[in-house]
């Protein structure tokens, strides 16, 4: 039997006795710890706002008929909405230094919070635009905050770091639906979104101190850094048109999301009928729909993320230090290729939720570090255009096709359960072999890319 010590990283022997804890988890090299710590936190927090407004998002746009489709469909608006959006960021990190970049769009997410909350107040149907509004910002805030880590370091301190960094997302996001499931109770719906607002405007708080810290450490120079300046002139779509391996990053990503939001409409059609019977047999009255929905989902999601936390806290380093890139990038649609061929062959409330929950965990764990991995060795134009794209419209575009998928099923060929589970049983063979080949020229890319930081 191999020794318990095995799987541990060591810390040198003069390591403090916080690089030493961190040790536990991940490989730290003495010095690493605050700034790793920090951004940690950073991300802990805008997850934490992203969950406490996720309940919000589900109950305002399935409180209405036909709302498991309209959030289907709402997808494609959203891929729309992105084609048009990414290219003016694009402009935005060519005029704007990456630090006044950041807290300009984090600054905007934040000012439309109370905007929302102002308009359900006075009883306007926020469904739709919150929903669309809400995945652009997951997409594009959490993007933006890992091409900022990703461009702050090498590509083997990222391997090494990534890891806890991304367990604050994990945890965050636990944290962030542990409070809107007891919110949801005691303030209401809506309510939340100011509590969000508040969430996120201390995360643009730490990024800043982060940053001013960085800057502090180099004060000696008094020369103008490449971190003063825009980056790059390179038109976003086009940096990814022209690169085979983010052209792979690209199809893998828009495979994922097809068999996830496909996954996401089985679930939120059977959790809307669930919620419809309840109605009609007179134990929920009609006017609490909207609270059984994201009492449900706030339940849903913090399952969901507990198993996501402890998975990438005690395995996904292990994965990626033993296994490495190449293997980790096709652990999820092996488990998926798994969950839906059950779910096709016992197609149950019970089963879809278990599936998705299974599916879900590994992707917000092993699968949520190892996308952001994927970006080490790129330039940081590419780190702050192409990752935009791919992580914005190209995840959107994924979801388009669902939406289609699950237009024509439903409207067309009257699909249930089991044959929406058979589509992604297809979906996920190809993403496997497109994994594969990713995992390969991500390989070949790291052995060419010097190890100084950029």
């Amino acid at each position: 039997m191999p020794s318990t010590h095995a799987t541990e990283f060591r810390a040198p022997a003069a390591a403090r006795p916080l690089d030493r804890f961190l040790s536990l988890f991940t490989e730290v090299r003495p010095g690493e710890s605050a700034r790793l710590l920090l951004l940690t936190a950073n991300i802990f927090l805008i997850l934490t706002a992203y969950y406490v407004m996720k309940p919000a998002r589900e109950a305002f746009i399935l409180d209405q008929d036909g709302g498991a489709e309209i959030k289907s469909y709402a997808l494609a608006g959203q891929a729309l909405l992105l084609a048009a959006i990414v290219p003016i960021y694009g402009r935005l990190a060519t005029l704007l230094p990456r630090r006044r970049l950041i807290n300009v769009v984090t600054a905007f997410f934040i000012a439309c919070l109370p905007a929302f909350y102002a308009a359900a107040q006075a009883g306007m149907k926020v469904g739709v635009p919150f929903f669309l509004w809400i995945g652009i910002f997951s997409l594009m805030v959490i993007a933006q905050f890992w091409a900022y880590a990703n461009d702050i370091h090498t590509a083997e301190e990222g391997k090494r770091l990534f890891v806890v960094i991304a367990f604050g997302a994990s945890s965050g996001a636990v944290f962030g639906a542990w409070v809107a499931g007891r919110l949801i109770h005691a303030i209401g719906v809506k309510p939340l979104l100011l509590v969000a607002a508040a969430i996120l405007a201390l995360a643009l708080v730490v990024f800043n101190y982060i940053d001013l810290r960085r800057r502090g450490s180099h004060a000696t120079q008094p020369q103008r850094t490449s971190e003063d300046v825009a980056i790059g002139r390179g038109n976003p779509f086009a940096l990814v048109a022209r690169s085979r391996y983010l052209l792979l990053v690209a199809a893998t990503i828009f495979l994922l999301n097809w068999c996830n939001s496909a996954g996401e409409y089985i679930l939120s059609a059977i959790v809307k009928r669930t919620a419809d019977a309840s109605v009609q047999a007179g134990t929920l009255p009609a006017a609490e729909i909207g609270g059984f929905i994201g009492g449900f989902y706030a339940d849903y999601f913090q399952v969901v993320n507990v198993a996501g936390m402890l998975l990438q806290l005690f395995v996904v380093s292990r994965v990626i230090k033993y296994l490495g890139v190449p293997v980790a990038i096709c652990v999820l649609p092996v488990i998926a290729l798994g969950s839906y061929a059950t779910a096709a062959l016992v197609p149950s409330l019970a089963i879809v939720r278990w599936v998705k929950t299974a599916e879900n965990s590994v992707d917000y764990s092993l699968m949520n570090t190892v996308r952001h991995m994927l970006f080490l060795p790129t330039t940081r134009e590419e780190k702050f255009k192409a990752k935009q794209v791919i992580d914005s419209f190209v995840v959107r575009a994924g979801d388009v096709i669902s939406a289609a998928t699950v237009w024509l099923g439903t409207t067309v060929l009257a699909f249930g359960v089991a044959q929406f589970a058979w589509i992604n049983v297809g979906v996920v063979l190809v993403w496997v072999a497109l994994a594969l080949a990713t995992g390969r020229e991500f390989r070949r890319r790291s052995a060419a890319q010097p190890v100084s930081a950029s």
